[in-house]
């Protein structure tokens, strides 16, 4: 099983996680976002829908996933693109989407402001 880790992670903790790689340690797979608002602003509501549709599902087309979440296909194509450029999306050689993932974890810490 291949789980994915979204977290809110400095430049500093990405670089070291980087190195470690580099140096032979498994570090699993992360797509990191550099603030939880910005998190929040790329997996909107909507958005966090068609990954929990689309993990573990395979490739498919912007028409099948919009009918698994039941949208339109406008809606859906918007933010398919969305997540397509944020890099949270894959697209296949032969033009369908795919979340190649088959669990998420979301990780980060809230703090109090100072």
């Amino acid at each position: 099983m291949s789980t994915v880790t979204l977290s809110v992670a400095s430049r500093e903790d990405v670089t070291r996680r980087a190195l470690a790689a580099f140096a032979g340690k498994r570090q699993g797979d992360h797509i990191t976002f550099a603030s939880v608002e910005l998190l929040w602003q790329t997996l909107t509501g909507k958005r966090w829908e068609l990954l929990k549709a689309m993990t573990g599902q395979g490739a498919m087309s912007i028409r099948e996933t919009a009918r698994r979440v039941e949208r339109d296909v406008k809606g859906v194509h918007r933010d398919v693109h969305a997540l397509l450029d944020a890099g949270i999306l894959d697209r296949t050689e032969d033009g369908r989407i795919i979340f190649p993932f088959d669990a998420v974890h979301v990780d980060f810490t809230l703090t109090a402001a100072a």
